[in-house]
């Protein structure tokens, strides 16, 4: 899989994601509502509902990001959440967040590694990443990782970009790869972090491959559901 990346400088892949994500902070959550027309919202719930059938206690969200799915999967499943991310400006905004809605006891965030997890084995009832699994720099022990920190029996629930098929696709694509990009630059004045958006979104494994790589990580079964036309995907993993 090619190793596509946001500025393309020497910097590797995860500190050139930090950056990224640190520049767009602040407007990251009015861009995400824009762009997405707010569907986003109702993908997040669809991954909410399907965790909910496993009861979780204790979740971790991994590229927590602003915290929109961290206070989702709380909200949806009165689980406790620890919220990770790698960018401390994203953090700041989802602190803040969560502060608003009087969530502190029930949802902590903190600075950290996908790829090296600082929890246990076996230790969270669900794991939750949206949006985040395509920012890895190393897909294999990123979902190893995830794998590792839930428990037995217990899944893994990936919310991720797929492409849609059919007649709609060169018409969504042409949206993705031309028209977002400007918006994106006029709101974040980041140049590069929405055209870096659809080119990691097309080099990035979706569906029945997604799936495989899913299984040839040491998941036992992996099933999916495409949302709207295949725009998104969640992916749930069972160990």
């Amino acid at each position: 899989m090619k190793q596509v990346t946001p500025y393309n400088t020497e910097a590797s892949k995860k500190s050139q994601v930090e950056d990224m994500f640190d520049n767009i902070a602040p407007k990251y959550d009015l861009l995400n509502h824009v762009l997405s027309m707010k569907i986003d919202v109702l993908w997040r719930d669809k991954l909410v509902k399907w965790m909910n059938k496993d009861q979780p206690k204790l979740t971790l969200d991994v590229a927590t990001g602003t915290g929109d799915l961290a206070i989702a999967v709380h909200k949806g499943t009165k689980a406790d959440v620890v919220g990770l991310d790698l960018s401390q400006q994203m953090l700041n905004v989802g602190i803040e967040k969560v502060k608003k809605q009087n969530l502190q006891e029930k949802i902590s965030m903190m600075k950290g590694d996908a790829e090296n997890l600082p929890f246990e084995d076996n230790k969270f009832d669900a794991v939750s990443v949206g949006f985040g699994v395509r920012n890895f720099e190393n897909l294999a022990k990123g979902l190893a990782e995830l794998r590792r920190v839930v428990k037995e029996g217990k899944s893994v629930y990936i919310l991720e970009f797929s492409k849609v098929e059919g007649f709609l696709g060169p018409l969504y694509m042409f949206y993705f790869k031309n028209i977002l990009p400007q918006i994106g630059k006029l709101v974040s004045k980041d140049n590069r972090a929405y055209t870096y958006l659809p080119d990691s979104v097309n080099a990035f494994p979706f569906g029945e491959k997604m799936k495989q790589i899913l299984l040839d990580t040491g998941f036992k079964k992996v099933e999916y559901k495409k949302l709207s036309l295949g725009i998104a995907t969640i992916y749930k993993a069972t160990k």
